[in-house]
Order: C-alpha cells, then structure tokens, then sequence
C-alpha cells in the first residue's frame, strides 16, 4: 500500500514542495522516516501513533515507511505530524486518497489527535493558491490562511473531523475572517515637551524613510521620540502588510489570524546575540531586522551592543535583504528597515554639563563613541544632538504639535515621492531613501549654488561616495516636505547640518 501526501519545507519566505510518500508493507512491524527529517520530525511517529489510539485505532503490524522527497532537503519542525497522520490513514483506507491529494497538509498533532498551530501558514496557503490546491490545516489558523485568497480551505480541529469530512458525515466549515484589530492608540508626539530640533529631524526621517541617530544626555527625551515615530509614519500599504506578515507568520508572531496592519517597532535589548538581530540559529529563523521589515527597528543604548553585532547590520541597511549562510543552505529574509537609534555621549551621560562629567572628559567621550565604527555612522542619514529640557520647559502647560498635523505633512511628501517613481518609471519606490544611480541623479538635479555647496563641504569634509548620495536623498525630502520641485541650497544646508563628524582622538 503507498500514498503520497503533499507538503511543504521552508526555506526562509520560500515554501519548498515536499512529497510524503508512506508505504505499509509486510515485514516485522516497524515505524522509519526517512528524507532528512530532524528530531522534530523523527518523534512525530510517536505523537501521530498517540493522536490514532485516542480515536481507537491503531497503526498495522507491519513495516511503514515515510518518505519526504526531496530526500537531500533537510526536513525541520513539526508541521508534518498532519501529512503523516493522513498519508497512514489514506494506506489504511480511512480518508480518500484522490481527495486529499488535492491539498497541502500542515499541523502538529496532540496525543487527542487534535491540530496544532504551527508557524508558516499564511506563506503556505500563497503557496498553495499558487499551484491551485487546497490547504489543510490548524482550526485556530484558518483566518490566516484567508488573507492569501485561498478559497479551499479545511481547518479542522482534529483528525476524527478530517475522516468525518471526507466521509460525508460531518462538515468542516469554511473559516471565517478574523475581526479586525482595534486601532493602537499611538504615543503623541504633542507629549515631548522642547526638542524642537529634534521633532524636526524625526519628521524628516518619517517623510523619507531615513535612518537616524540621537546622541544626547540621559533623560533627554530620546526613547521617548522614538517611540512616537510610528504615529507620525503612514499606514502599511496592501503589498507591504501581506509581505510583513508572511514573516510574522513564519516565526510565529501572528495572533488570532490577523496580519499585520500597522508598522512593527522593534526595540531589542542591547545584550541580543548576533542571530537574534539579523536571524539565524539553528532554523536560520527571522531576526529583528527582518520582523522590522517595512517598520521601524529601534537600538537604544548604541554603543551598549556587541560590535560585531552592530557591524551585521551594513549589509542589509544598503541592500534591504539579509542572507543567512549554513553548510547545507542559504536562507534570505526581506530586511528593508528604518534604523534609529540613540546614545549618550559617554559612558557617565554627562559630558559638557558643568559639575557633572567625570574626571576623563572629554577622552571618556572618544573612547565611548568610538565603538560606532565609521562605516556604520556612514549610512545614518540623520546624525542629531538631543540636549537636555530646561526646567522652563517641562513647566510650559502648552501641548505641542500633535502627531496628526505632521503625520497630514509626511503624507504629502510620501504622495510627492510615490508620482515622481512613477514618472521616472520606478512604481516600486516607497521613499526616497531608496533611491540610486540614475534614478537619484533625476530626481534631484541641483541649480549651481546648491552644487557648489555640497561639493566644497565633500571636499572639506572628506566625506565618502555613500554619504554624499545619502545627503542628496535627505535633501530630496527636505524639499518635498516644502513642497519644493527643486533641490535648494536651503535644502542642502539643512542635510548637511543632520551630518556628524566621527569622534577624532588628535583634537
């Protein structure tokens, strides 16, 4: 007896077919998968043998084998407990075999015999509208799967319901959407009293999609504008909520069936591992940077994380991608996020306040901000200092401006930008900090006193090819935010005034 049962593997956002072949034959009785299966999946024999004697059946005494071709595809996690289960009950005559090869089987069963959740779903049900098949799957999961268009879908919530259903004795109803999610109630940007200055920066980093860095004293009031920089950045668009969420999906962040509809922020601690921020591990699963995608990924403390760990982050800042490197595959995530971060300017956060700094300023203050390594200051567009709020301040009663008034602002630049991609034949483009080449050339041709001023600051400064072209994309969005067809020389003294010289031990 064979059948053959359709699957999948993952790897990264790229759902692998999978053939789970099963054979019952004579022999001594015996239970063996085979393909590659990790310690996952070698112990679904156990749970699929537990999940059958709760429904008072039980596995023949003869030899089964389980086959997952490709054998050379390394087989991981739990998903395929279901594909198992059915493939021994289609042997056994218990489910249909041309019925159930018209689907993907996904699930990780309970000793009851009930479905699981498991991670993956909403990439596979694409996968499986895709290639015209149906999905079976966890009962709890049956929403997610929805948001791929997906009409052939069977959540069951265990596997009598599945043996029911097929037998016509009891119907596995069609899932319904998940109800959407209450709109967050973001933090104001009208709360941060002063800072002027710096509310200015983060709306120019909200408009253009630019990376930014605070440095300033303790109690400054930097987590706290970054932390109201989503309230001032525009919804996701359909594409960019469907694409988030499948990464979501993937490392089992989604909840209750909804996907994502706003921007994530991720704040990880300064003490995360390397493979925690860009991913990795065993299962080369999704880092921060890559549940970033599309969103914002917040490092406070900068100078506080591993070296090594900041210096990952280069790649993928340019190139919006990450690629995880293992002997036996290469797994790619989408990692196009906005990076901000912020640090003192020393170790003690006191430098330059008179009765406070420690005894080794400003030397303190070299060596602490030395650890940002120049390549990686290279593409921070926007490098600001945060002072510290004077008592005057923190007394004024008078809110500032909301979140609402300058998220209207970010919206017409992002409108801006969105109609010139499309005239430069480049519909893609979400911001401006995307833009390269010819693309950055056209869209931000400068008159001669706009030209000569960044030219004499390149040359003065020394500054490098990369931050020379980060500066045009920043004054690009100055000038949207005005309103400005043309790239100023206004436009261009402000985005030179965002740029910071790297400390310097001679001075």
């Amino acid at each position: 007896m064979l059948s053959r049962i359709n699957t999948i593997a993952f790897n990264g956002l790229e759902t692998l077919d999978v053939d789970l072949q099963v054979q019952i034959t004579a022999g001594m009785p015996a239970f063996t998968i085979v393909g590659l299966p990790d310690k996952a999946v070698a112990e679904s024999r156990e749970r699929v043998r537990a999940a059958l004697n709760s429904m008072g059946l039980s596995l023949p005494a003869k030899r089964i084998t389980i086959n997952l071709a490709p054998a050379d595809l390394t087989k991981e996690g739990s998903h395929y407990d279901l594909a198992v289960a059915l493939g021994i009950l289609a042997c056994m005559n218990a489910v249909p075999l041309e019925e159930i090869s018209r689907y993907i089987a996904l699930g990780e069963l309970g000793l009851d015999g009930s479905i699981l959740p498991v991670n993956g779903i909403l990439p596979t049900a694409i996968h499986a509208h895709r290639k015209k098949l149906g999905l079976i799957c966890p009962a709890k999961q049956g929403s997610e799967a929805l948001w791929s268009g997906l009409k052939d879908i069977l959540a069951a919530p265990d596997l009598l319901s599945i043996i029911n259903h097929f037998k016509g004795t009891q119907l596995i109803a069609q899932p319904q959407p998940a109800a959407p999610k209450a709109a967050k109630t973001h933090l104001d940007m009208q709360d941060v009293k002063g800072q002027e200055s710096a509310k200015r920066a983060l709306e120019i980093a909200a408009a253009g999609g630019h990376n930014m860095l605070m440095i300033g004293p303790p109690g400054s009031g930097k987590s706290m504008l970054a932390a109201r920089l989503p309230s001032i950045l525009p919804p996701l668009s359909p594409e960019e909520a469907l694409e988030t969420s499948m990464i979501h999906s993937i490392a089992g962040a989604l909840k209750d069936g909804r996907i994502c509809t706003e921007r994530p922020f991720r704040a990880p601690h300064h003490n995360a591992s390397t493979p925690a921020l860009v991913g990795g591990g065993r299962k080369a699963v999704p880092g921060e940077i890559s549940l970033a995608h599309n969103g914002v990924l917040f490092l406070d403390e900068l100078p506080e994380f591993n070296r090594a760990t900041l210096e990952a982050l280069r790649q993928p800042l340019e190139d919006g991608i990450i690629t995880i490197s293992r002997v036996n595959a290469h797994t790619t995530y989408p990692a196009k996020f906005q990076l901000i971060a912020a640090m003192n300017p020393c170790r003690c956060g006191n430098l330059g306040i008179p009765g406070h700094e420690c005894p080794r300023a400003p030397l303190c203050a070299l060596d602490y901000q030395s650890k940002i390594s120049g390549p990686l200051l290279d593409r921070i567009d926007l490098q600001i200092e945060v002072h510290a709020v004077s008592p005057w301040e923190l007394a004024d009663v008078k809110p500032g401006e909301s979140s609402v008034a300058i998220l209207t602002r970010v919206m017409n630049a992002r409108r801006i930008q969105r109609e010139r991609f499309k005239r430069l034949g480049a519909p893609k483009l979400h911001t401006n900090s995307e833009l390269k080449g010819d693309l950055l050339t056209e869209a931000t041709k400068l008159d001669s006193d706009a030209e000569k001023l960044l030219i004499n600051f390149a040359a003065k400064n020394n500054i490098s090819a990369r931050a020379y072209h980060r500066i045009l994309r920043l004054a690009r969005t100055i000038a949207d935010l005005q309103n400005s067809e043309n790239v100023l020389k206004v436009h261009i003294a402000e985005a030179l005034s965002y740029r910071r010289a790297a400390p310097n031990r001679s001075k």
